[in-house]
């Protein structure tokens, strides 16, 4: 489990790369670009903290993230 400077690097990178059409394999593509060791729950739980930790500022990211999420978090896997 990431601690939470790497949290908010990837959190970071997921709202600077996200974009409305992006699937979820090219988040996690993207994310890992960045950071090679994140895993599929890292990348996951970063988006939560990204939604949480930017929703006021920038709502439409925030959407996209919170689909992303949730649809890792359903999927289970790592």
């Amino acid at each position: 489990m990431m601690n939470a400077d790497e949290m908010q690097a990837v959190a970071d990178t997921l709202m600077r790369v996200v974009t409305p059409d992006m699937a979820p394999k090219q988040l996690i593509k993207a994310a890992r670009k960045e950071h090679p060791n994140a895993s599929k729950k890292d990348i996951a739980r970063a988006a939560f903290f990204s939604i949480i930790a930017n929703a006021e500022e920038d709502h439409g990211k925030a959407r996209n993230l919170q689909a992303f999420a949730i649809a890792e978090r359903v999927d289970g896997t790592s």
